[in-house]
């Protein structure tokens, strides 16, 4: 076993990663796991470098690349590998350019602006509907129905349907969750998959006949430079879209008010000048961001460091370390939710800078400002907390207490 797979196998690491990575970063910055078969970075200067250089570090194949599997069971999970190889997250420019821009229309900064008065009614809503019990579940009950909601009504989707697409989504992810996903988890994934995949047909097949004012009605409609999503692309931008636009914004409402809620000092900074709510969602993202690492693979041998990453070899790139890093961050490990600049890679870097960033930028903050507007003497109800190993870091439940402000 390597120097520090031990660490990351532990179930202290899923709690709380930062020692881990600090001692990572200072003692092997480049370092091989051999129980992920891959290269982890930890240092903010080669995660900026190898997000951005897509032409040595690539894309294509990167989610499905640490699979070892038996030839037939590559056979049986084909779907899920041929999703994997296409749409919005999973190709490089000129590739991605093209789809970029096509679903670009509905996040651009004038279509956001126009959603806060709904964002703003719904965080509304879900503080009705809790205030008079003194308690919630900020998970289950806020920061999962608002941005699922949001997201869904930009898409399309009835209602009725959003429990459906949290447990697909929650399955969909469990595969990159682990290094090495066993069989069963990679057919559940697929399972969920596929499913996600023929709603989104179905939508599809239904705008074409009947369009509506939603973002799947424009993608079918959408022509650029003579050029459109073909049905495949359109689904599968359609799955990251879904999942993307509403895992993070979970976890980055949920995270917040638990770090508030462990820094009394910067939470009431943030009540007595809720202005800084804007300000104070960047350093959640910075601090205890949702998307903790990503990936991408070598199409030459490079140099990072004194490592050599040869050709076709994984790279994770731990988003949540660079986020923490004393070579750009003053004092990391403190909340300081005025800091600037903060220049964070929770949303990414380079042509895959997350596109619903400015989405998540909006909600958020709405979803602060309603909570602690509405709410006072908020604490945790217990604090048997418990963190997910998934994709997104963020906590299974986070129940609260408050009284009625």
């Amino acid at each position: 076993m390597s120097q520090f797979d031990h660490l990351l196998a532990a179930e202290s690491f899923n709690q709380n990663p930062y020692p881990v990575y600090h001692q990572m970063r200072e003692h092997a910055p480049v370092y091989w796991s051999d129980a992920w078969g891959c290269w982890m970075l930890t240092r903010y200067e080669d995660i900026t470098w190898t997000l951005q250089d897509y032409q040595t570090f690539t894309s294509l194949g990167r989610l499905t690349a640490s699979m070892d599997l038996p030839e037939p069971l590559w056979e049986r999970v084909e779907p899920l590998v041929r999703h994997y190889s296409q749409g919005l997250i999973n190709v490089d420019p000129p590739d991605h350019t093209r789809m970029r821009k096509l679903v670009h229309m509905a996040f651009t900064p004038r279509a956001i602006r126009k959603m806060r008065r709904y964002i703003e009614d719904i965080v509304d809503r879900l503080i009705d509907e809790q205030i008079e019990r003194g308690q919630m579940d900020v998970i289950w009950d806020f920061s999962y129905p608002l941005p699922v909601t949001v997201i869904a009504e930009m898409m399309g989707i009835p209602v009725e349907d959003h429990a459906k697409f949290k447990q697909w989504s929650r399955e969909i992810v469990a595969f990159m969750a682990t290094p090495k996903p066993t069989p069963e988890i990679l057919l559940g994934s697929q399972d969920a998959l596929l499913a996600m995949q023929q709603y989104f047909r179905d939508i599809y097949a239904k705008r074409r006949r009947d369009p509506q004012d939603d973002l799947i009605t424009a993608l079918v409609k959408a022509e650029l430079e003579g050029e459109k999503l073909t049905e495949e692309e359109m689904v599968s931008s359609c799955v990251t879209i879904l999942i993307g636009g509403h895992e993070t914004t979970t976890y980055l409402i949920a995270n917040g008010m638990y770090v508030l809620l462990q820094h009394p000092d910067e939470f009431r900074r943030l009540l007595d000048n809720p202005d800084l709510a804007e300000s104070a969602t960047e350093e959640f993202l910075r601090y205890e961001g949702p998307f903790q690492r990503n990936r991408r693979i070598a199409t030459r041998d490079v140099a990072i460091g004194d490592k050599t990453i040869k050709k076709d070899q994984l790279i994770m790139q731990f988003l949540g370390a660079a986020n923490r890093d004393p070579a750009q961050f003053a004092d990391p490990d403190a909340l300081n939710i005025t800091r600037s600049p903060n220049k964070h890679l929770a949303f990414g870097y380079g042509p895959h800078f997350c596109l619903g960033a400015p989405l998540a930028r909006l909600e958020a903050p709405v979803a602060f400002r309603g909570l602690l507007a509405r709410l006072k003497h908020i604490r945790l109800a217990h604090d048997d907390l418990e963190w997910n190993s998934a994709l997104f870091r963020g906590l299974k439940s986070l129940p609260i207490a408050f009284e009625p402000a």
